[in-house]
């Protein structure tokens, strides 16, 4: 990993990362974290990375060492909120619900992917940022960790949907379940105009 990654943990950098965009089912999460510099003790945290380039093993170790070693705050914007205000609007939302634990910080604040919104001068998009800032890898880390236990527990009660598996994600087997057995109440179903007709 580049030494320009790591930086952000000594400029006191707060990360934003949002998980679960384009599942069909579930919540959208967001994760705004700030790390203590104490976390450089743990020879671990040069592994810390995209979310996505991690086995769900190896998130979840790095998970307990950055809530360990962090200030973190997780958003939650829950499927219907999503129907009733676009997945665009949601994730801003559920950013927005993240970042209000530090709202009276001046640090700052590195988000990942295109400019969606406008929150002050301190504030900058990045896009591909999980792979560019530890800031906001590690935030990327605990959101997908926290989603995939909120959608786990939901899969208990919708067992025909795989949602353990799939994560509320539009999988051939997931798309066949809804066709077979229907929407449920935790569908997106803004998501599944053009998979139901």
């Amino acid at each position: 990993m580049e030494r320009n990654f790591f930086k952000d943990i000594d400029k006191k950098i707060i990360g934003v990362d949002e998980v679960g965009r384009g599942a069909l089912a579930g919540p959208v999460v967001s994760c705004a974290l700030l790390l203590d510099k104490k976390i450089r003790v743990y020879p671990l945290y040069k592994d810390i990375n995209d979310s996505k380039k991690l086995t769900e093993k190896k998130r979840l170790i790095l998970s307990e060492l950055i809530k360990q070693n962090s200030i973190f705050s997780i958003g939650i914007v829950s499927n219907i909120e999503i129907d009733k205000l676009n997945i665009l609007n949601a994730t801003i939302l559920s950013m927005k619900r993240a970042l209000k634990k530090f709202c009276m910080l001046d640090n700052t604040i590195k988000i990942d992917g295109p400019r969606i919104f406008d929150l002050n001068e301190k504030t900058f998009f990045i896009k591909k940022g999980d792979q560019k800032s530890v800031s906001i890898a590690s935030a990327s880390i605990i959101a997908k960790c926290h989603r995939d236990e909120i959608v786990k527990k939901l899969a208990i009660n919708h067992p025909l949907y795989q949602w353990e598996k799939n994560k509320g994600y539009g999988t051939k087997k997931h798309i066949d379940a809804i066709k077979k057995f229907g929407v449920s109440n935790l569908h997106r179903k803004s998501f599944l105009s053009k998979i139901l007709d």
